[in-house]
Formats: structure tokens, sequence, C-alpha cells
């Protein structure tokens, strides 16, 4: 696949690393308005680096958007005159709508909206898909690429909002837990490196127990929580301090955010 990633920043860049590890490219354009930052890049594989958004249109099928909102209508413009019957355009952009899309570059195009999240640079993202009305006919590649780089699943347009908090936002939360869940055992006594060891590898093995298994979380709860044990007392302890309700809170905050950006943007 012949891929451009428009904006070679730290989602643009995430995206990248993903494809190249899992080689899901043949040519691949990363594009930046200066470039000195990512000039090693160019030392993979058919990686070209530029500045010029017009030269990676041409030279590419798919068109993956990782710049930021303010910048993103004026990118379409820049490239409306040039886009094909052969071009697949995703869009990461967070709060800006498919509608928004089309009244640049037309609704007779194939276009996709993606959210990933950064963890797709070791190929465990969870990216959320939509697509307008012909987008639909090319969304299994983006399922494709997505799949290689983590998992993915298609979702209503009027959900991805929300998905952006759940999967995107998601990561920087429970980066917060496992720090917080770091810093609990580094009171207790352990190392500051073995503690985060510690934490993440428990962080990704409660994960990993729900993916294989399908239990529901509080299923597993129950299999380690016994009558008057350490478990119940520090759970208990967690919820008469808010925990639950601070992490509902604290994602309703963020989903009113999106929301103010995704007016702004229309």
């Amino acid at each position: 696949m012949k891929i451009a990633i428009i904006g070679a920043g730290n989602l643009g860049l995430s995206i990248a690393k993903g494809l190249i590890v899992n080689n899901a490219y043949t040519h691949l354009y990363l594009t930046k308005r200066h470039t000195l930052s990512i000039e090693e890049w160019s030392e993979y594989d058919n990686v070209k680096i530029t500045t010029d958004n017009r030269e990676a249109v041409k030279n590419s099928d798919i068109i993956i958007f990782a710049v930021q909102p303010k910048h993103f209508d004026g990118i379409l413009n820049d490239i409306s005159d040039i886009l094909t019957e052969n071009h697949v355009l995703i869009s990461t952009i967070t709060g800006f709508k498919i509608s928004s899309i089309e009244a640049v570059i037309g609704s007779d195009n194939f276009i996709i909206r993606s959210m990933p999240n950064t963890a797709i640079s070791v190929g465990k993202s969870i990216t959320c898909l939509c697509s307008n009305e012909k987008g639909k006919k090319r969304i299994d590649i983006a399922k494709s690429i997505f799949n290689r780089l983590g998992t993915s699943v298609e979702i209503p347009e009027e959900q991805m909002r929300a998905a952006t908090v759940i999967c995107a936002s998601g990561i920087a939360f429970w980066m917060r837990l496992i720090r917080a869940t770091t810093q609990g055992a580094i009171q207790l006594g352990f190392e500051a490196d073995i503690a985060q060891e510690m934490a993440m590898q428990t962080c990704l093995g409660a994960a990993t127990l729900l993916v294989e298994s399908g239990n529901h979380p509080e299923e597993e709860i129950d299999r380690v929580t016994t009558p008057g044990g350490c478990t119940i007392e520090g759970l208990n302890q967690m919820e008469h301090s808010g925990l639950s309700s601070s992490l509902i809170k604290g994602i309703v905050s963020s989903f009113n955010k999106i929301n103010q950006i995704t007016e702004a943007n229309t």
C-alpha cells in the first residue's frame, strides 16, 4: 500500500512506527512543515520525508491525516484538486465531522474517520472507525490497516466523540492509574523501577484476563476478594474516596470538552 501521513507529529509518527514495524506499506510519505526533527525516519526503507503535502498525496493511495484541527481545512483545500478515485482519505482529526470534510472536497470521495490511540506505535491500539456513504466501500481497507496495528471497531459517527475520550484520552487516564499504583508501591518500600514494572505488568495482566476470558470485570474481582481480606478492604477504601466516581466525572468532563471543540469546527 502507498500511504501518506499528513502531519508527522506525535500521533502521525506513532502510526508510522506501527506501519513500519508491521511492514504494512510499500511506500510511506511523512509530511511536516518543518522536517528537521523527523529526518531520521528517511533511513527506513521506502519512507520519504517532505514538506509538500501535494507531492505526498499525488504519490499515495491512502492518505492519513494527523494534523491539528485548525490546519485541516486549509490542507483539504490545498489538495482537493488532485484527489482521484484511487484515494482513500482517513482522518484522525478530533472533532472534525465527515460533513465538514465533504463541505471542502465533496461527498464523492472515500472518506473515513478513525480514532486510534498512541498505543498504535506498539501494535496495541483500539481504533474506532466510521465513514461517509461512499467510504463504506473502502472501510475494510482501513480495518486491514488498523487491525495490523491493534484492533478496530466500526461505530456510528455520532459516537466518535465519546470514543475519542474512552480510547484516545483513555491512554492518559490509564497511565495516571499506573503511575498512582507505582507511587503506592514505592511508599510500601519498593524501588521505583521495580514498582513501575509491577504496576505495568499487573495492569497488562488484568486487561489480558478480560480479553481472553470474556468475563465481566466484577467476575475477576470476585476471584481475588475474600471475606475480611485485604483486597476488599482496599477496594472499599478507594470507593469511599471516590475512585469510580472520579473516573466517571473525568470521562464526562473530557466528553464535554470535545463537544466544545467539535462545535468550534462546525
